[in-house]
């Protein structure tokens, strides 16, 4: 008897485990029993605990990380994550990376409107600044600089209103990238239209005045259905003529880099005649940049993959420079014949535009990131040069927020002094891994701007690499919608006002000074 109650048990067993129902039940069974058990050995965990990941995003805290599974703050417990396709119930890594995000986000908007003053540096504000300034501790270079950082953290974010001829297009297209002109009195904008493709316009930031701030678009019927991959302002009958594109290839149609006048838009010179629209037939162009030195007039470059072209407007001569990677950024220096180039490997480099052929010593300079490059800018004395690359991951600049970690090395941006090829400064906070996201120095308001993948804008004291300001997005932020943004001393010319403007989405948003 005791043998056949034996068999029976052993023969139920069997039976149980080889039906889907059970297995599918004893799994739930184990992970609830996992999540009981977790739950009583992590304690009371307050609302305010940073959620814990697999991949260890909130490191510091008290809950302890359990591989596969997501420790929900609000409702105190753990849930299993799931694959990403599943559409049942999405619990993914990803999702959980995007609440955070936005949770993070809304909390900084909030902080925004609230906190009408911000402190950019502890211990710095209006009075502190005029006393010591008094008392001779502060010199006029370093009063001026520090008021305008106490200016920048004080920043109002308010609405630009945009008048155009087709209000409707304004409600449906979306802003790819603005970039301003040199005296920051007009704005190239590329918007992404709903049926597909781009178009062109320029904003005329005239009338961009408190208390009402508004602009006009002057549209343009020139339309595209190719991806524009760089743009830069080119001066080729005056300053700031025409504008500089690349556009990508596509199907039977090849790449090429186009120039338009700027006259097509808005004629700002008096007596200005329709300026010469011209294409260039260039394959996979990734940066462009337009030359302002007399030894290269009328020239413009382009970075491709694994080749640098320089191309003469007017007599359509090229010089070719064979490369080991593509070059992702350019720019030309102002007083010496130099040709500063980004690539993807990493590598900075200087070509000297007197060498006619690729023989020893064309290139002048090479410096090294340990990423992509993305963005090159030379400084005015043009004994330094700043760039950016794509070190850094979204899930690092999280970590970093959750834990208050310091020493976290993000995406880089840095300082290189060219005489003596090393790096000097870093200004570290910069969140880049895949996006060709532009940087903005300005040297005379003493600052650093950048837009990194997570849609957040910072700005940097130029002297020191003090982050003095991170700015939220308004929008969700998503990789369709990163902010282009704009920054002067002068908005809308040479009386205008200093400020940050943000185009996202349908919206154009100024942080201006008063």
């Amino acid at each position: 008897m005791h043998k056949n109650s034996w068999q029976n048990r052993r023969h139920g067993r069997r039976s149980n485990q080889q039906n889907p129902r059970f297995r599918q039940q004893g799994s739930d069974e184990r992970g609830n029993s996992v999540t009981r058990q977790s739950s009583r050995d992590s304690g009371h965990v307050g609302d305010d605990e940073a959620p814990s990941t697999s991949s260890g995003t909130a490191g510091s805290s008290s809950v302890p990380d359990l591989p596969g599974y997501y420790f929900d703050p609000e409702k105190k417990r753990y849930f299993r994550l799931l694959p990403g396709h599943n559409n049942c119930n999405p619990l993914t890594k990803e999702g959980i990376r995007q609440k955070e995000m936005e949770s993070k986000r809304l909390q900084l908007l909030e902080e925004e409107d609230k906190q009408k003053k911000k402190i950019a540096r502890m211990g710095f504000n209006a009075s502190s600044l005029l006393q010591k300034s008094k008392l001779g501790f502060l010199n006029v270079t370093s009063y001026c600089r520090l008021a305008h950082e106490l200016r920048v953290s004080c920043m109002q974010r308010k609405k630009v209103q945009i008048q155009s001829s087709d209000p409707s297009a304004l409600a449906s297209d979306r802003f790819n990238l603005i970039l301003a002109d040199t005296n920051s009195d007009r704005l190239f904008t590329v918007n992404d239209v709903k049926v597909g493709g781009s178009k062109y316009g320029v904003i005329s930031l005239r009338g961009l005045k408190a208390p009402s701030l508004k602009v006009h678009m002057h549209e343009n019927l020139y339309f595209t259905n190719r991806k524009v991959n760089s743009v830069c302002w080119a001066s080729l009958n005056h300053l700031d003529s025409h504008i500089l594109l690349c556009l990508m290839g596509i199907a039977e149609t090849p790449g090429c880099a186009t120039l338009l006048p700027a006259s097509l838009f808005v004629s700002s010179h008096p007596g200005d005649r329709p300026g010469m629209l011209c294409s260039f037939r260039i394959p996979g162009a990734w940066s462009c940049a337009w030359s302002l030195n007399i030894q290269a007039n009328n020239c413009f470059s382009t970075g491709l993959s694994r080749r640098v072209l320089v191309t003469n407007v007017v007599t359509g001569h090229r010089q070719s420079f064979g490369t080991s990677s593509d070059v992702l950024a350019q720019q030309f220096a102002l007083m010496a014949p130099l040709l500063f180039n980004g690539c993807r490997s990493g590598e900075i480099f200087a070509i000297d535009l007197r060498c006619r052929n690729q023989g020893k010593g064309w290139k002048a300079t090479r410096l090294f990131h340990d990423s992509a490059v993305t963005s090159v800018q030379i400084l005015q004395e043009e004994q330094n040069l700043m760039a950016s690359d794509m070190a850094g991951t979204v899930g690092v600049a999280l970590m970093t927020r959750a834990t208050g970690a310091a020493g976290l090395e993000l995406c880089q941006i840095k300082l290189w002094d060219l005489r003596t090829t090393k790096c000097i400064r870093q200004y570290e906070g910069h969140v880049n891994e895949y996006a060709y996201l532009p940087l903005h120095v300005h040297e005379g308001e003493g600052i650093v701007v950048a837009v990194g993948q997570d849609c957040y804008t910072r700005i940097w004291s130029f002297h020191d690499a003090c982050l003095l300001r991170t700015i939220p997005s308004p929008h969700p932020a998503s990789k369709a919608d990163i902010p282009s943004v704009a920054f002067s001393s002068r908005l809308g010319g040479f009386r205008g006002a200093p400020g940050l403007l943000m185009a996202v989405q349908q919206d154009l948003y100024c942080f201006s000074y008063t």
